[in-house]
């Protein structure tokens, strides 16, 4: 049986073979990931069509592939006989080595995996608390955590630089990562990107989440993030500034008469922007939902392109990591992007009174071609309404 590359998507030319988690020579069972391969955007797995043996391996790890090519061989059938005929032994070289079969990368989710090949560790050395006794990515960060010298040490076949504590090794970028700084250079050199900065008063959200949290998550399930109450304020300021919502092609500039908003998310492999489609027609429940759902495949590295295709505006977070004023980078071939940050509690004067208040600043990144002052500003302002006074939201005023 051929080992062959999935169909690519349309946008993508090529991959590049990331992780082969077979050896030739090795049983396989049906639906066992064999090789992940990776593009600019997401990881793809390829799994055993059938229980067999793992045969020659035509393209190792780092190559790029096109799509449908072969690149690998297995033998159907045999695999299963032998695994039957192991499976004491395994059973009891599980009992007696901690380092077992259930450690191997075979048994490892795809997250767990990757986290392992970016810190330099050796699976079977790692003891599994999760089911079957699965490494969980909670395993690996008590065995880093346990032996911190251990887990930095560089890989061996990594060149290191001077003898004693002052070492470094040279890995290759990934395909996410070149695609990222080659956007981000591309934003910088083909927009005129300016920035404006404007504050929230953050307390009438707090005291709303407070007062309606229970009930909020008792009902739907989730529980009541920031994240929608932004999502709301945006898709709103996008209907009132069309301009914000559309993008430059060539001589033409493109309004869209929808609301598709893309929302940085920090994954293991890079920072990704997966889409909210349609969000004037979804409540906050449902935007909170489909947050979650997207964090929870971007963690996985189960994002697939239609996930990250398209998007007209961006949301990025950089509170959640402690950040208190940044400049975003524009997201092409959208027009501006918006950056939240860190929640501070700050002294603000308000009706002639001084007041401890959780104040956060709001950044908007534009493009000045097709977005002018009045429309930036305008439209930050108009977020700072909504976010100052929710119930604007719900009122449409």
């Amino acid at each position: 049986m051929e080992i062959k590359v999935p169909v690519l998507p349309e946008s993508v030319a090529d991959a590049t073979i990331a992780t082969w988690h077979v050896k030739a020579g090795e049983a396989v069972t049906r639906d066992q990931v064999l090789v992940d391969i990776e593009t600019d955007k997401v990881v793809l797995e390829v799994v055993a069509q059938a229980d067999g043996v793992m045969g020659e391996i035509i393209h190792d790890t780092g190559a790029t592939v096109t799509a449908e090519e072969v690149i690998g061989k297995m033998e159907a059938g045999g695999a299963p006989a032998a695994k039957k005929d192991d499976a004491p032994a395994k059973k009891e070289d599980t009992k007696a080595d901690a380092g077992s079969d259930d450690s191997s990368d075979d048994a490892l989710s795809p997250s767990v995996r990757r986290m392992i090949a970016e810190k330099g560790l050796d699976a079977s050395k790692i003891k599994g608390t999760g089911k079957n006794g699965r490494v969980t990515k909670e395993d690996v960060e008590k065995f880093v955590a346990a032996a911190p010298a251990k887990a930095a040490a560089p890989a061996a076949s990594a060149p290191t630089a001077v003898a004693g504590d002052r070492s470094q090794k040279r890995v290759p970028m990934t395909r996410l990562r070149k695609t990222i700084a080659n956007r981000l250079l591309e934003a910088k050199n083909s927009t005129a990107m300016l920035t404006t900065f404007n504050e929230v008063n953050m307390k009438p959200i707090m005291d709303l989440r407070k007062q309606y949290q229970d009930v909020f998550e008792k009902k739907h399930g989730i529980r009541l993030g920031f994240m929608s109450f932004y999502v709301k304020a945006v898709t709103e300021a996008l209907k009132r500034f069309p301009e914000v919502n559309a993008a430059i092609d060539g001589d033409d500039i493109v309004y869209h008469n929808y609301f598709d908003v893309s929302i940085a998310v920090s994954t293991p492999r890079g920072l990704v922007t997966p889409v909210l489609r349609d969000c004037d027609k979804m409540n906050l429940a449902e935007i909170e939902k489909a947050i979650k759902d997207l964090a929870i495949k971007g963690r996985d590295g189960k994002l697939s392109m239609d996930d990250l295709t398209g998007g007209n505006f961006t949301i990025t977070n950089g509170g959640v990591f402690g950040s208190l004023m940044s400049t975003p980078i524009i997201n092409p071939p959208q027009s501006a992007i918006l950056g939240m940050h860190k929640i501070q509690d700050r002294v603000m004067v308000v009706d002639g009174k001084m007041e401890i208040l959780p104040m956060m600043y709001l950044a908007l990144s534009y493009d000045h071609r097709i977005i002018d002052g009045k429309e930036s500003v305008g439209f930050l302002v108009t977020i700072k309404e909504l976010l100052e006074d929710p119930t604007r939201i719900l009122l449409d005023i």
